[in-house]
């Protein structure tokens, strides 16, 4: 299941041009202090988008998981899921997906699934896992229809252990969603890949200079 490294970094350099990934200072969900951010909610154009839909898609395929179609959990996975759908038929493989509603609808069709039904093999499509709730509630939904939750699909593994500050988890939110739910989760892109961004050659000295943040939060959080 390995893919390209060129297509990685490729996402990486993409992601920094974009303004999607940046560096700085942030503060996480779980209260960290962390020298970059990524926020796909920034793919906000028609360029953009189109762009990060053909990584997911060709990371997708490469992967070689067998799927039936995507689910996009509310509210980033709509826009994502839907793209890489459009992207997927672009290279030959016509696609269904479908993805929630927050709220119930009581009218119209009702229920809170929107698009393609539920069924086969499938792939949910988000940004990244932080606390894992997302993952969750799209297994779910998707087992309760009587389908099969196969792979998740994200752009960027941040690779940290979970938990708050001395209760920190052995594990990465991404490897405690595979090991409860039994199923892989694909990253366009990690943290791995970043730092050798960062650290190639020709590297953007505005950008080099966060090197050594990002080592130091590695070192401190980072998974094994």
């Amino acid at each position: 299941m390995a893919i390209a490294t060129n297509l990685r970094q490729e996402f990486i350099a993409f992601s920094v041009q974009a303004g999607v990934l940046r560096f700085g200072e942030f503060t996480t969900k779980a209260g960290r202090q962390s020298p970059y951010f990524f926020n796909a909610g920034l793919f906000h154009d028609g360029a953009t988008l189109a762009q990060v839909a053909q990584f997911y898609a060709q990371t997708l395929i490469d992967s070689g998981v067998e799927f039936d179609m995507l689910f996009g959990p509310a509210y980033k996975g709509i826009t994502l899921a839907s793209a890489t759908a459009v992207a997927l038929a672009g290279k030959g493989h016509n696609t269904s997906f479908a993805y929630n509603r927050k709220e119930a609808k009581d009218h119209g069709e009702g229920g809170t699934i929107v698009g393609a039904k539920l069924q086969g093999k499938v792939v949910i499509i988000d940004d990244v896992i932080s606390a894992g709730t997302s993952v969750r509630e799209s297994v779910e939904m998707i087992r309760a229809a009587g389908a099969e939750p196969c792979a998740v699909l994200i752009a960027l593994d941040r690779m940290e252990r979970g938990g708050k500050d001395g209760q920190i988890s052995e594990l990465s939110a991404v490897q405690e969603v595979t090991q409860k739910y039994g199923i892989p989760v694909i990253s366009i892109g990690n943290l791995d890949d970043l730092f050798g961004f960062l650290n190639g050659a020709g590297a953007d000295p505005q950008l080099a200079q966060h090197k050594e943040a990002v080592a130091a939060y590695r070192s401190r959080y980072g998974i094994a």
